[in-house]
């Protein structure tokens, strides 16, 4: 006989399934009066319920591993509070680790989230891995697992990402719209999907507006401010600078604009800048800073719905993609061109 599921109480209750779950996990959030019929059904069909749902030998905590890149990114920082505002209203709470943009430590993390048989795991790629036999091992366990931002595309897990490739796109013409032409990108580390998708968004508004991306322009770094003075020095060693730079996020954006100030180049008189993420600091700089918003508070949200959506689907989980909405916040960073 077929084991008796959360879906079949909640049919046979009339309620939702994430009420069952919530019920069975004692939710303050759910009446006590529910909290009897559930558990007097889940009595009634010998039902044990086990927040995996996908193995009757490990039972795991009630704690979902969180593994970003960086916890002092403003973007994953906000991330992570969308993600502890649902997972508290469901009975979980959270254990976050950052990978420091490092592959080994990413590795650790994921070692240390599953021996302390968390119920899943959220997770944003760091910017060295391009290889993930240590997330293939996490699914084989059976350890349900939702990518957000920065991933992986080959593994079959459920994701939340935007649109990286229409958000460049949109932010390039926006800067054509403005007059610039010689426009340059500072992207992130090759291998990633995000940086690809961001890059091909990029090169193909610049080849459907007539327009010629010129490698030299072209630079990989990666996503934190020193990046950006870094690749702003790679700029200046150039015999001519591009018009305008669409930078991979806002930290390398200012990192771009902080260096290029020091060397007296004018934002955006002689150099405009996008940003991507709508970070606090790109609105304090002066001219503040053109930038990609990305919701990140809506992100950690949704990449946790989908996390215990599996933990309710059991056997019948089919994974699923989310992208997200962005929107282009124009502001004095990249001021249209007086006409020579």
């Amino acid at each position: 006989m077929a084991q008796f599921t959360i879906k079949d109480l909640a049919r046979e209750l009339g309620v939702s399934p994430s009420t069952v779950s919530r019920a069975l996990r004692d939710h303050p959030d759910i009446s006590d009066a529910t909290k009897k019929r559930v558990t007097a059904l889940a009595e009634k069909h010998h039902y044990h319920p086990n927040q995996l749902a996908q193995s009757l030998q490990k039972k795991r905590s009630s704690t979902i591993g969180v593994i970003v890149p960086e916890i002092r990114h403003h973007f994953f920082s906000t991330v992570i509070s969308g993600i502890e505002e649902i997972a508290y209203e469901n009975g979980y709470t959270i254990m976050v680790c950052q990978s420091n943009e490092t592959l080994a430590r990413e590795i650790l993390n994921t070692q240390a989230l599953v021996s302390h048989r968390v119920a899943g795991l959220l997770i944003a790629i760091s910017s060295e891995t391009t290889s993930f036999d240590h997330l293939s091992g996490v699914l084989k366990q059976g350890i349900p697992m939702v990518q957000f931002d920065r991933v992986v595309e080959e593994l079959s897990t459920s994701k939340v990402v935007v649109d990286d490739y229409r958000a460049a796109y949109e932010a390039v013409v926006h800067l054509v719209e403005s007059g610039y032409r010689r426009i340059g990108h500072m992207a992130g580390l090759e291998g990633i999907a995000l940086n690809r998708r961001r890059f091909e968004g990029y090169r193909d508004a610049m080849r459907d507006n007539g327009l010629e991306v010129e490698e030299k322009f072209h630079l990989h770094g990666g996503y934190r401010e020193e990046d950006g003075r870094k690749g702003a020095e790679r700029y200046l060693a150039l015999d001519e600078l591009p018009e305008a730079i669409l930078a991979i996020n806002d930290p390398v954006a200012v990192g771009l604009f902080s260096r290029f100030k020091e060397a007296g180049v004018r934002i955006p008189d002689s150099v405009a800048l996008v940003g991507f993420s709508d970070t606090p600091a790109g609105a304090l700089i002066d001219p503040a800073l053109t930038t990609v918003y990305q919701p990140a508070f809506e992100m950690g949200q949704t990449a946790v719905t989908l996390l215990l959506k599996q933990f309710d689907a059991e056997d019948d989980f089919v994974p699923e993609t989310v992208t997200l909405n962005t929107r282009l916040l124009i502001r004095g960073s990249s001021h249209p061109r007086e006409e020579e």
